[in-house]
């Protein structure tokens, strides 16, 4: 998370994220699956206005970022939806949710207007509303001047929604229970990817519904090791992600986007989150960037590079902005 103040108005880059690793279990007492999952932070990011004001009132406005296509697609079993996925206004988004629920357990009576600027596709499995949602719990706490830790503000993150959390550690973490359990990895590397989000999303309910724990799930740890070691080639071949056959009896979007990342001998690739988004784990920035360039034209939907960000010790930095 990285934030910077402008004097009353706070900015927050919320970024996005990719599962290497999500296996599924039991389903728990409160409707929920337990998972575990290895979330990884990217450099794509929306970015959340917050401007206090004195007055009791909360607004959020939202919209995408200029030169985003604004065109509708034909959803695969639905009504026309945006390219990009929905972009729910004012209460309806589950930022303006967080902010109100700090505002109540703070028990102050200030205000504030938001603006979020958009460039995470939505349904796409890449946590944008999580992250967006985190972002404006830090701004919030920043622009009112509550002074809250991290971990005060993760009670509420983890009452908001289940992957809110690791967005205010963002980095690397392996994330347990409803994904609210989260547990920093030290990784000092950087990892590579291109990533495409097909003209169709799908609904995390939808897909967690469909899916089936396994007897025997597979281990995350080979996969952390893998990390640790810097060793791509090795993480690439550990990539999992149980939900992804859930998804591809509801699109054929993850069939299609496996076999043509298939073709170009990657280190690995697979779906990230429910979907419909998928990524190919590249060898290094220039590979990611020749894939991209080969796909651009070939695939409909979004095709783009990323590069994933360190872990912090502080969900927020304060970098020059101009």
């Amino acid at each position: 998370m990285y934030l910077a103040r402008r004097g009353k108005r706070i900015e927050a880059w919320a970024p996005a994220k990719l599962n290497l690793f999500l296996e599924v279990r039991e389903r728990r007492t409160d409707g929920y699956h337990e998972i575990e999952t290895l979330m990884v932070a990217i450099n794509l990011f929306d970015k959340l206005y917050f401007h206090a004001v004195s007055e009791r009132s909360l607004s959020l406005s939202s919209r995408w970022v200029a030169g985003y296509p604004q065109c509708r697609v034909a959803a695969e079993s639905a009504e026309d939806r945006p390219a990009m996925g929905d972009l729910p206004e004012g209460a309806e988004n589950i930022a303006y949710r967080a902010v109100e629920q700090l505002r109540r357990r703070a028990g102050i009576e200030e205000g504030a207007r938001m603006v979020l600027v958009k460039r995470i596709p939505s349904a796409a499995g890449l946590g944008g509303a999580s992250s967006d949602a985190a972002a404006a719990l830090v701004a919030a706490n920043e622009g009112w001047r509550l002074g809250w830790p991290r971990e005060r503000l993760a009670e509420i993150a983890a009452e908001v929604g289940s992957d809110v959390p690791f967005f205010l550690h963002a980095g690397t973490a392996v994330c347990r229970g409803r994904g609210e359990r989260v547990s920093p990895v030290p990784f000092a590397g950087r990892l590579h990817f291109v990533v495409i989000r097909p003209p169709a999303g799908l609904a995390t309910a939808d897909v967690y519904r469909r899916v089936v724990p396994p007897a025997r799930p597979v281990a995350i740890e080979p996969l952390v090791d893998a990390l640790g070691r810097g060793d791509v080639a090795a993480a690439g071949a550990r990539l999992v992600n149980r939900l992804e056959s859930a998804a591809a009896a509801l699109s054929p979007w993850p069939g299609r986007l496996r076999d043509a990342l298939g073709r170009f001998g990657l280190p690995g690739w697979g779906m990230t989150g429910s979907g419909s988004s998928y990524f190919g784990l590249c060898r290094h920035a220039r590979h990611a960037r020749r894939i991209a360039e080969t796909l651009r034209g070939r695939q409909p939907g979004g095709v783009f590079t990323a590069a994933s960000l360190p872990s912090m010790t502080h969900p927020v930095r304060y970098p020059d902005v101009t």
